[in-house]
């Protein structure tokens, strides 16, 4: 059984491979986490998982998704993770952050109130993005990026890893997937600049490349580094698997330690074949051709579905999100499951 052996990056261990998907609760305020965070992470280091990743959260203002994300741009940000943090290490859980950039996917409103893009007039402001092209029908041409802004977003990256260290946090992870700036960057789909940040391969990979050395130098020796991706956008012309092994060659290089694999999001309208496990093939696909560690996301819900990725060497963590969603505490059901054990809160005990 692989779901719950221990697992080792640098000199971090995880008590077992099932690792919490970062998933923005648009529920910040001015980039501040509150009590809400609290709960919903905190739930989730009790309910077992190895790895609480922490939502998407942005390294400037203009980047986050919606007014409600968090964030990692002031110094008042760190005291406000920090007590969180620290309770997710109390509950035996690796504590981790995603260091974001929405681009041209900025200023819309929480999804539960449709997630239409912002007007000025309702808090939103200008987003930016590799090329000047909106990301949908009624979306806003996004401000296109100059070389000189570039230096200046690698230097929001680092900044933010500085704060994320401060606040505690163990591990670090760039969101460089579903169509977030990073990716706009990755894309040919979104990135049709013909200076040094676009058209070949090499130049559309720059600007990850020069964020993850930025990162890897502030972040600690001992820490682990991750980066998620999309592994295809599903739409021929695009970002693909044969692109992302690559990239993630480069990654190996650089002193990545796990490439978090999921896919699409870069444009709208694409016709993704959704279902249990849809997405393992590409972590499994990197895994093998490049030999680093890579994690499996999208429709893991059966732990058996889940040991069986693992055991059969497709990825070497899983990344639950809704499933985890729905219940805080599927570690411990899955755990009763496969005849495993987890360690449980005193405070628990009595209920096993």
């Amino acid at each position: 059984m692989k779901l719950f052996a221990p697992f080792r990056l640098r000199q971090i261990e995880f008590q077992n491979r099932i690792a919490v998907s970062s998933m923005c609760e648009y529920s910040a305020v001015d980039g501040h986490p509150g009590t809400w965070h609290l709960v919903h992470l905190g739930s989730r280091a009790v309910g077992g998982a190895a790895l609480v990743m922490a939502e998407a959260s942005a390294v400037e203002d203009i980047g986050r998704i919606s007014p409600g994300d968090t964030g990692l741009y002031l110094d008042s940000h760190v005291e406000a993770w920090a007590s969180i943090v620290q309770f997710l290490k109390q509950q035996g859980a690796v504590a981790g952050i995603q260091l974001a950039h929405a681009g041209r996917k900025a200023s819309t409103d929480a999804p539960w109130r449709g997630g239409k893009p912002l007007s000025k007039e309702h808090g939103g402001w200008t987003p930016v993005s590799a090329s000047p092209i909106p990301f949908d029908e009624g979306h806003p041409v996004p401000h296109e990026l100059t070389v000189d802004e570039l230096e200046q977003i690698i230097k929001l990256f680092e900044k933010a890893a500085h704060r994320a260290l401060a606040a505690g946090f163990q591990i670090a992870e760039l969101h460089a997937a579903h169509g977030y700036l990073l990716h706009q960057f990755l894309s040919p789909l979104c990135n049709h600049r013909t200076d040094s940040y676009g058209g070949s391969f090499q130049n559309r990979i720059r600007l990850l490349i020069r964020v993850t050395q930025a990162v890897r130098e502030v972040w600690p020796e001992s820490y682990p580094l991750f980066v998620r991706i999309s592994a295809t956008d599903w739409k021929e012309g695009g970002w693909d698997l044969e692109q992302s092994i690559e990239l993630s060659r480069r990654f190996k290089g650089i002193g990545v330690d796990l490439v978090d694999v999921s896919s699409g999001g870069a444009v709208p309208g694409v016709k993704i074949p959704v279902g249990p496990g849809y997405q393992v093939e590409f972590a499994e696909a990197i895994r093998k051709e490049v030999g680093i560690p890579t994690g499996a996301v999208g429709m893991i819900t059966d732990p058996a579905q889940a040991d069986t990725i693992l055991s059969s060497e497709q990825a070497d963590m899983v990344f639950l999100a809704r499933e985890l969603l729905r219940d805080p505490y599927w570690p411990r059901r899955a755990a009763k499951a496969l005849n495993a054990e987890l360690k449980i809160p005193p405070q628990y005990q009595r209920a096993w």
